[in-house]
């Protein structure tokens, strides 16, 4: 085993001293390659160079619809994700970052009346706090105070992966959304390749297995998540592939909800939901995950937990639902898109 204060000291000495930019990056694990709403784009034009050029993500964590709510970033950096959300909650949403590194959170604090100022807000909406991510209660993140907690590629780095999803499904609140993107791997990950620094900061040494993800928030009563996005990651790093080559490593964006009525597989109660197209910059349909596109003013049939995914949720004012749990017709039939790795929670 590997002890989990030298992990620490050496992520915090990675991204707060060996790398400077994104160019001093070793494969393209931390690097996103997705890409982003027309929004989004116009927004980060607007967000300062050194933010950006110091930004280590591998997705696109920042779900629609979130105008108005309370986000938790975990691992904010240098404050990207934060400052993209604190554009899109507006002057009556809230964003806090929680970082643990020195240097990436006096960036990201350098900017705050700046960005205040560029968004045209009377106040700053957004919050960074020097802290740990297994911690949030140090911090003071407190229990069901938290709309929407995002995350890109950082959960991967904490030695107690075990703590951080504990503590992220305590601050949600009831119908909360943990939305993410992270590396995971195809296999459990050996020891030897844990304990390598550079492996570690590039995103890799991390990973979680992804069926051992799926075991771990079945445990902490999340028994279905479901993938919005996958690609499978290449290191095109000859040095790197011949220490751990033989691992199928994978980005992957990942949503979670904070409900108690969840079943670990799809049930089939004959519900129905229909978009009414008025989520913002969605007008022609929603993609709830990788599998799941909804059509605006068409029915579609959906099992017991996608039902209850827009109807409890902060999507509930964009779907109508037909029908509820007072008749089971069985298991229902619903195949994910994603075929490797082979996780997906209960709808798969």
């Amino acid at each position: 085993m590997y002890d989990s204060q030298t992990t620490i000291d050496q992520v915090k000495d990675y991204y707060g001293k060996v790398l400077s930019s994104q160019k001093d990056l070793k494969t393209s694990a931390c690097c996103s390659s997705e890409s982003l709403p027309a929004r989004h784009r116009e927004i980060l034009a607007r967000i300062e160079d050194e933010i950006l050029e110091k930004f280590y993500g591998c997705g696109s964590p920042i779900p629609p619809a979130i105008e108005g709510c309370t986000v938790l970033d975990l691992g904010s950096g240098t404050g990207r994700d934060v400052y993209l959300a604190s554009a899109l909650v507006g002057e009556t949403g809230r964003v806090i970052g929680i970082d643990m590194t020195d240097e990436q959170i006096a960036v990201a604090r350098r900017y705050v009346a700046t960005m205040t100022e560029r968004f045209g807000f009377r106040q700053p909406n957004v919050d960074f706090r020097q802290g740990y991510i297994e911690d949030l209660a140090a911090a003071g993140i407190e229990d069901n105070s938290v709309d929407l907690v995002i995350s890109n590629c950082v959960i991967n780095l904490s030695p107690d992966k075990e703590r951080v999803f504990r503590e992220i499904f305590r601050v949600l609140k009831p119908g909360g959304e943990l939305y993410f993107s992270d590396v995971f791997a195809g296999r459990r990950v050996p020891d030897e390749i844990r304990r390598d620094p550079v492996l570690h900061g590039e995103c890799l040494a991390g990973a979680l297995y992804i069926e051992d993800f799926r075991r771990l928030l079945v445990g902490l009563g999340c028994p279905d998540y479901r993938q919005v996005s996958n690609r499978r990651i290449e290191l095109n790093n000859p040095e790197l592939e011949a220490r751990a080559g033989m691992i199928d490593f994978y980005s992957i964006t990942v949503r979670a909800f904070k409900l108690a009525c969840l079943e670990d597989i799809c049930e089939d109660y004959g519900q129905v939901a229909i978009y009414r197209g008025t989520i913002e910059d969605h007008p022609h349909h929603f993609d709830l995950d990788d599998h799941h596109r909804l059509l605006t003013g068409k029915p579609l049939l959906v099992c017991g937990n996608t039902a209850a995914m827009l109807q409890q949720t902060r999507f509930a004012p964009h779907f109508e639902i037909v029908g509820d749990r007072s008749v089971h017709y069985g298991p229902f039939d619903c195949q994910p898109a994603a075929e490797e790795p082979s996780g997906g929670g209960g709808c798969c």
